[in-house]
């Protein structure tokens, strides 16, 4: 064991340059103690910190961007809310699509010949209401029609088409259809 005495008398014996080199030998030791103990942990924890803070702050900013386009996303919610969850049966659906087919046709010129409802088909979260039609009209005429329907507000394609002349030397042409009208649920 180390007496106290004993080690102080050995230090009073040692020669200047000796006990200069002690105690700097001392204070380097000092000075990795306080490091390993004091300041590391304290750096480490600040640079957890710092990163915890950039974090939270992309965060933050991604919240923003995202109420900053609120307004735009509620506007585009409302645009396609017409395509979205209609309670309607499916005869009621039939008779809407085909009165806005009635529309479309009235407003090109078109004659309807005839018009039926074909079927509905339900695939996972949606239905496809199918309508048969025969038409005849100019060509100029039967254009406009199949454009209003492809280019209208709800989500109507035209499925398979098939356009004759009605006689051999006839301008009008008779066209034979298939719409159809999908409806998200």
């Amino acid at each position: 064991m180390f007496k106290a005495p004993s080690l102080y008398a050995a230090f009073t014996r040692l020669p200047k340059k000796e006990k200069f080199i002690l105690y700097v030998v001392i204070f380097f030791i000092s000075l990795v103690v306080l490091d390993r103990l004091i300041i590391s942990p304290v750096f480490s924890r600040m640079k957890s910190l710092d990163k915890e803070i950039r974090l939270k702050e992309s965060e933050v900013k991604k919240n923003l961007r995202i109420l900053a386009q609120k307004d735009r996303i509620l506007a585009e919610n409302a645009r396609y809310s017409s395509f979205l969850n209609t309670p309607e049966s499916g005869e009621d659906q039939a008779a809407s699509l085909m009165k806005e087919i009635e529309n479309y046709a009235d407003k090109a010129s078109v004659y309807l010949v005839d018009m039926k409802p074909a079927s509905m088909k339900e695939t996972g979260a949606s239905k496809k209401y199918l309508i048969n039609l025969n038409c005849e009209a100019q060509m100029e005429q039967l254009i406009r029609f199949m454009y209003n329907i492809e280019n209208s507000k709800e989500l109507l394609t035209i499925e398979k088409c098939q356009i004759s002349p009605k006689a051999k030397e006839s301008s009008v042409a008779i066209c034979s259809m298939v719409i159809s009208k999908i409806i998200t649920l």
